[in-house]
């Protein structure tokens, strides 16, 4: 990762993907927030959009057109809202999809690392359904592999129609950078990694295990952990204070990182990182969701802070990225709230909609010399 100085100003070229759904409204104001924190630091941000998803197939008929692809290649990172559409969940058998557009990009972007931070903000303690005494002072970030498993592994039907495969497959190369990443995060946290996996009965598990022990001795000074997905997901919620850094094949990961969400109030609130050696995606983990799309209550905070996460590991700019995180637990400490993580109380006036909770945000955003945290 680059140092910068606090006088660097940088010029940085960033794409922003709505998608579908209330993909628009929530990346509108995560680009508001970089705008403001721009302009507050002096850096230049260049910004262009791009199609992905069922939009990018009702326009050109590709869920990742070539267009698209070439902008993401040549950026410095990627915020991106979400993909989906009804239509294709109500029909399996659509060739074409948006999710296809996703997968292809991790793939072609070589993004093979997820990662989500799991941190409970004090004033949104109520708001989960898990006792506020197990919870305070969650603090757990996920990795999760994403170019292997059996998203990727073959797949198909046979027996004319009447038994269908999915094959878990895992390469020893994936297991180690990605571990790698995990080690190297925990040395900045509290020094422990947690691998999930299923060792007791997937060859492919056995196999992650072995090769993340072998990573382990590179990194003597943090203490690693193993627990079968099972165990896992039971601790999860038994006594989440208890895990640091998590690391994870992609299929566990998608589950896992769901319920962990819960623990966090909201999925609302979940920011995430797909991250590979090259540009970073930069993206809410709570999906298109179309049935609240165009109504304005959309909860714009995960996008804000995915794009306080892209400021930090992209851009290396940790002040910059305090300031929107900073802005963010201000404005929740004030009481306002979005209709998904309003309580009983919480006064009607201080309920606000996807656009002025991003403004709200905004106003907030200061350099560290003018305000006293």
């Amino acid at each position: 990762m680059i140092k910068h100085t606090h006088d660097n100003k940088m010029k940085k070229r960033i794409v922003i993907l709505p998608g579908d759904g209330i993909g628009a409204e929530v990346t509108a104001e995560g680009r508001k927030v970089l705008e403001r924190i721009a302009e507050i630091f002096g850096h230049t941000f260049e910004f262009d959009n791009a199609l992905i998803g069922h939009a990018a197939i009702e326009k050109t008929g590709s869920p990742l057109p070539d267009a698209t692809l070439n902008k993401l290649k040549s950026c410095d990172a990627i915020l991106f809202g979400a993909v989906g559409h009804p239509k294709y969940d109500n029909d399996p058998t659509l060739k074409v999809r948006p999710e296809q557009g996703l997968l292809k990009m991790r793939k072609e972007l070589g993004l093979y690392a997820n990662l989500r931070p799991i941190k409970l903000f004090d004033q949104l303690l109520g708001a989960s359904s898990i006792k506020p005494e197990v919870l305070k002072g969650s603090d757990i970030l996920f990795f999760r592999e994403l170019t292997g498993d059996v998203y990727f592994g073959e797949k198909g039907r046979m027996n004319e129609n009447n038994t269908a495969y999915d094959t878990m497959i895992y390469h020893r190369y994936e297991v180690e950078r990605i571990a790698h990443k995990a080690f190297q995060a925990a040395r900045t946290r509290r020094k422990k990694v947690t691998s999930v996996d299923k060792a007791n009965v997937l060859e492919s598990s056995r196999l992650w295990r072995e090769t993340v022990n072998q990573v382990s001795r590179e990194y003597t000074d943090v203490a690693l952990e193993h627990q079968f997905v099972d165990a896992a997901a039971m601790k999860l919620i038994q006594n989440p204070r208890s895990f640091d850094v998590v690391v994870t094949g992609n299929l566990f990961g998608d589950i896992l990182t769901d319920e962990a969400s819960q623990i966090a109030g909201s999925m609302g609130m979940l920011a995430s990182a797909s991250v590979g050696d090259k540009v970073g995606l930069y993206e809410p983990i709570h999906g298109s969701a179309h049935d609240i799309t165009g109504k304005g209550i959309a909860n714009p905070l995960a996008s804000i802070l995915s794009a306080a996460l892209l400021l930090d590991i992209s851009f290396g700019m940790k002040e910059e990225s305090n300031a929107v995180i900073n802005a963010v637990e201000q404005t929740l400490a004030e009481g306002f709230r979005t209709v998904d993580i309003a309580e009983k109380d919480t006064p009607t006036e201080k309920v606000l909609n996807t656009h002025l909770m991003g403004q709200r945000v905004c106003g907030k955003i200061h350099q560290k010399e003018t305000i006293h945290s």
